[in-house]
This record gives C-alpha cells, structure tokens and sequence, in this order.
C-alpha cells in the first residue's frame, strides 16, 4: 500500500487515467445494447418491453444489490483487486452476449455482465478519494465520470459500425475480449491506496447504514439522483431507436449523432459540474445538491422541445445544452456521498447511494419506456416511442426537486477528511 502524500501528481494522473478506462468499458458494456436493439429485436422476435427488460432489470437486479457486499469487501481488503476482478468478469459476460439464441440466454448474460460491474464503481470512488485530496475530489470524480459518456459514445459508434458492417454478435464480442485484456494490466499499475488506521476491515455494514440512514442530505441526493437516472438511462437506451424509427438514420448514422452528443454535451457537463462543485462547493456544501438542481430544470424542456422537433440538425443543435446539464451532477454530488461517512467507509456508502440510484434508475428507466411505448402504440403507432421518451423526460424536474432540498441538509451532514 502507499501513502497519498508521499505519490507524485504524475501517478495519481496515471491512477486516475486507468480507472477512467476502466470505467470507460465498464459503460461502453452497458449501454452498447440500446444501440444493438434494432438487429436483436429483430433476430430474436423481442417487443420493446423485453428490450427494455435488457437494458435495466436484467443488469440492475444483480449489479445493484452485490454492490454493497463487494463494496465492503473492498474496503476490507484491497479495491484494486476488486475492481480488476470486477471488470474481468463483465467483460466475459459481455462477449457471451454475443453468443445468446434466445431472449431467456441473453437476460442471463446481461445479469452476468451486472454482476462483474457491481465491483467496479464504488471502490473506484474509495481509490479516487484515497488519492486526491479534498479540494480536488469533486474535479477528479468528474474526470473518471467521464467514462459515462466515453464509454457510451464509443458503444453507440463501435456498436452500430459492427453491426451495420459485420453483425451485432460480433461487437459484443469485440468490447468483451478488449475488456479482458485491460484487467491485467489495470492490476500492475494501480497500486492500493493506504487507508486510515482506524481500519476498515472492522466497519461493519450496519454502522455504514445506521450513518447514512440518519441523513436526510443522503436520502434526498439519492432519491434525485435516482429520477434522473431513471430519465436518463431511459432515454440513452432508446434513443438510438428513436433516432432510427422517427428521424430516419440508420445504425451508423445514429451511432454518429449520439457519439459526438455524447463526446461534446456529455464531456463538456461532466467537466463542468466538478469545476462548479469544487469551486461554489468550496464556499457552500449546499451548492453540490444546488448546481445539479439548476442544470436539471434548465435542461428538461430543451431535450423535449428536440425529441418533438422533425428535423436531424435541431434536433442534434436542442439535445447539446441538456445533454451537457443532465450530466453536471455527477462530480458534486459523488462528492458529497463521500463526505457523509468517515474516510473508511467511503465505498460501502458510495454503494449504498448507488443501490438506490441504479434499483431505480438504471433498472426502471429502460423498462419503462419500452413497456409505455408497447402501451402508446396502438394510439401513435411508429411514433408511440417518440411520446413515451416526453413523458419520461418529466422526472427531471422531480430530481431537481429533490437536490434543492438536499442543499440545505448537506451543510449540516457534512464530514470533512
């Protein structure tokens, strides 16, 4: 193990970048799917429903609920092997996905895949804050959630060229193989951060729980976290279809549109919301819960206006802004998750936020836009998808809602390390 201060900032940039990679593939394993939806869907005879199933309760069911176990392991023991462990294990299952013949085979893959990613995030986010210290935190959370829309433009971009050129097995198997190769090497040159004394390996989960339960700022920041993760996977995942039956593109052509959204809007509010959460964080706690409550109410009615628009170019031109804005929150807000608990129980209170935010979040969003738009069509036939992605759109503004109250709640819940 190492100390914080005795490593140069040239290494932690290094650890930095290669858990940024990992968490890279860890999205582009995910959210691949919603771009490989129309060629599944119709090879394997799948209603949106069962689409939707895929791309949220198939992954979420595991992946939130061993999150906490595998998060507590990680603090026990080390969370740079958790994490490699973690992405090997995904990256296998993904290349499975490949393989599947029936809608039971690739709902079991997609668990698998859930299964290696409850490893990955929330030891990150311990080895993250192991390293960097407290003022640059919120900026460096930021640049490893940039592996958000990294890996979801480069899925959306590889995936639909794969598909469209070769066929969509072929790029499950692609990501996965790669996936696997990277593991070794992340374990060589991450090093284990070195921990308080105080000794994680006698926290018990009860204690993270019993913290954790008694703050009102962590209810209300995973709460909103949760509906804007319920709209924003929901959307991610259907998208592409949208984009494919309502605007005219092909694979290709929606894998370009989503991966330069992603690639300018995504890296540009991810970026944004760590240098506003270090810097308005710095003179209020409140503002990590605030920053993300402005960007969600500015942002919701642009992405609307673009999903009802008829045209490629505006549509592109109304989803940059909100697309930058709906990403804002994750700098400040992870952030804060780490600063409710003492230093060695980062992790298990990083998964605990992440059981909420992904039970609901990632495993409603997807499902519930496919089931409503199965419900829609036989009032809007072909743009049925189109009005279910509107109404989902409405959590948003339910998620500002529940960051600006946390504002107030955080300044008093506040642990500083």
């Amino acid at each position: 193990m190492i100390d914080r201060t005795a490593t140069s900032p040239a290494y932690r940039g290094i650890v930095l970048a290669m858990l940024l990679l990992v968490y890279t593939f860890n999205f582009l394993d995910r959210q691949i799917l919603g771009i490989l939806a129309g060629p599944i869907k119709a090879e394997l005879g799948l209603t949106d429903t069962q689409l939707g199933a895929l791309g949220g309760i198939a992954f979420a069911l595991l992946y939130s609920t061993l999150a906490i176990p595998l998060a507590l392991l990680a603090d026990r023991t080390s969370r740079t092997w958790v994490i490699t462990v973690s992405l090997a294990i995904w990256s296998g299952f993904t290349a499975l996905c490949g393989m599947a013949g029936s809608f039971a085979q690739m709902f079991l893959f997609r668990i698998g895949v859930g299964v290696g990613e409850a490893g990955g995030v929330a030891p990150s986010y311990a080895v993250i804050s192991d390293y960097f210290p407290a003022h640059q935190r919120a900026r460096a959370l930021s640049i490893y959630s940039l592996g958000i829309p990294l890996g979801s433009a480069g899925g959306v971009l590889l995936g639909g060229y794969i598909a469209q050129t070769v066929e969509w097995r072929t790029a499950f198997i692609v990501v996965g193989v790669l996936g696997l190769l990277i593991a070794p090497f992340f374990r060589l040159i991450v090093r284990e951060p070195v921990r308080p004394i105080q000794t994680a390996s006698t926290a018990p989960v009860s204690a993270v729980f019993g913290i954790l339960a008694g703050k009102w700022s962590f209810w209300l920041l995973a709460l909103g976290a949760a509906c804007s993760s319920l709209c924003g996977y929901g959307v991610a995942f259907w998208l592409p279809s949208l984009l494919i039956r309502s605007f005219g593109l092909d694979l290709i052509g929606a894998g370009q549109f989503l991966g330069a959204l992603l690639l300018v809007g995504g890296t540009a509010g991810v970026l944004l919301g760590g240098w506003l959460g270090d810097r308005l964080g710095g003179r209020d706690k409140a503002f990590y819960a605030w920053v993300p409550a402005v960007s969600y109410v500015v942002g919701m009615p642009l992405f609307v206006t673009g999903v009802l628009s008829g045209s490629v170019t505006l549509a592109f031109v109304l989803f940059l802004i909100p697309q930058a804005l709906v990403y804002v929150w994750l700098g400040p807000v992870l952030t804060a998750v780490q600063h409710l608990v003492p230093a060695h129980m980062r992790a298990s209170a990083s998964a605990s936020f992440l059981l909420i935010n992904n039970l609901v979040g990632l495993g409603l969003g997807s499902w519930a836009v496919g089931a409503l738009s199965d419900a829609l069509t036989p009032a809007f036939g072909a743009e049925a998808l189109r009005y279910a992605i509107v109404a989902a759109l409405g959590f948003y503004l339910l998620a500002g809602l529940f960051m600006a109250l946390a504002g107030r709640a955080l300044r008093r819940d506040w642990v500083s390390a």
